[in-house]
């Protein structure tokens, strides 16, 4: 990119939608505070493509903020950037575990902090990418407090998954606290039993439990972006990724890991595509099965997206940014420009 597309004030602010945030929500003014990006937005909408771009220009290194990249050989479904991408610009948290091992909100933080204060001691950029609202929070707002898990409460509520089904569980959740489960999917069983678990022990909702006492602001000045297009345009490209990654070979990938563990682990299991999946293997695998999968793979996929527009809605420090009718290289100069000024 040549830099050539410069914006003044103005246009800057007529490109953004809520660009100013809150005063209340304003981090007080530290010279020196290190900069990062955090580039989000729904699934498809192309940040992989724009922090690819804007690491580039500004010798950037890459952190991902995605749940299931974290995995080895959990690529096509999780739509992992190429090991050539990763060998131009430096990228962290990716292919960082075993499918056998476990990965939490905890992990994520204590690593993606520690990524972040390598990369700003090499005077390099830190650009956090991703889609998980709940990483994302936590990394500006510090991990999520609550109470230690109690083995016998787990246990009782995994009986009743087991006996009842995770639905039940998730409609009791939505009764309870309707805003944390909007963020969740209905057969995310491990977020599900944990909720109610957390619910149970303190009599309070887990979207209750804020973090802004430890937020990170004193620590780095965060450049927070959610990029995103109107639905009837992001829902077809949704669609299309789908169909990309199942001529790429999801189902191959899939009949790879589960003979490697992939439903023993209970967070990668319930990904989007690989639970799909894995209930098609399950089935004769007759055209018509096919079609159901496809059609289940497709209509998840946008319900995702939906689930992050709803998350993203309602934190404060992302400036959204309408990419429908602008070109990769006008986004990322817009980002590149708010970077480079001093405010």
């Amino acid at each position: 990119m040549g830099r050539v597309a410069v914006f003044e004030d103005k246009e800057l602010q007529e490109l953004i939608t809520h660009f100013t945030l809150p005063l209340k929500d304003k981090p007080s003014p530290k010279t020196n505070r290190k900069k990062v990006i955090v580039i989000s937005g729904p699934t498809a909408v192309g940040k992989t493509s724009l922090s690819l771009l804007i690491a580039s220009v500004l010798g950037g290194e890459i952190v991902s903020a995605d749940s299931m990249q974290v995995y080895k050989k959990m690529d096509i479904g999780t739509a992992k950037v190429s090991k050539e991408d990763r060998q131009k610009i430096p990228h962290h948290l990716i292919d960082i575990r075993e499918l056998h091992e476990g990965f939490n909100v905890m992990d994520f933080y204590m690593q993606a902090m520690q990524a972040i204060e390598e990369i700003t001691a090499r005077n390099h950029v830190p650009i956090i990418v991703g889609g998980t609202g709940f990483y994302l929070h936590s990394l500006l707002y510090g991990p999520p407090s609550g109470p230690p898990s109690v083995p016998q409460l787990r246990v009782d509520l995994e009986n009743e998954v087991k006996e009842k089904g995770v639905h039940v569980l998730y409609d009791r959740l939505k009764a309870l606290d309707p805003d944390y489960a909007a963020m969740i999917t209905r057969s995310d069983r491990h977020k599900i039993v944990r909720a109610l678990e957390i619910i149970t022990l303190t009599n309070k909702k887990v979207s209750d439990f804020s973090s802004d006492s430890r937020m990170q602001q004193e620590l780095y000045d965060f450049r927070c972006w959610f990029i995103y297009m109107p639905k009837e345009v992001l829902y077809p490209r949704v669609e299309m990724r789908c169909d990309k990654m199942l001529s790429d070979g999801l189902v191959e990938e899939v009949k790879d890991l589960e003979k490697i563990g992939l439903r023993e682990n209970i967070s990668a299991c319930q990904a989007i595509g690989y639970r799909q999946c894995l209930d098609f293997l399950r089935t004769p695998q007759t055209p018509k099965d096919w079609e159901n999968f496809l059609d289940a793979f497709k209509k998840a996929s946008r319900r995702y997206a939906k689930r992050q527009f709803t998350w993203f809605r309602k934190e404060t420090l992302f400036r959204w940014l309408n990419i429908d009718h602008l070109s990769l290289e006008t986004v990322a100069e817009l980002i590149i420009q708010d970077f480079e000024q001093n405010h």
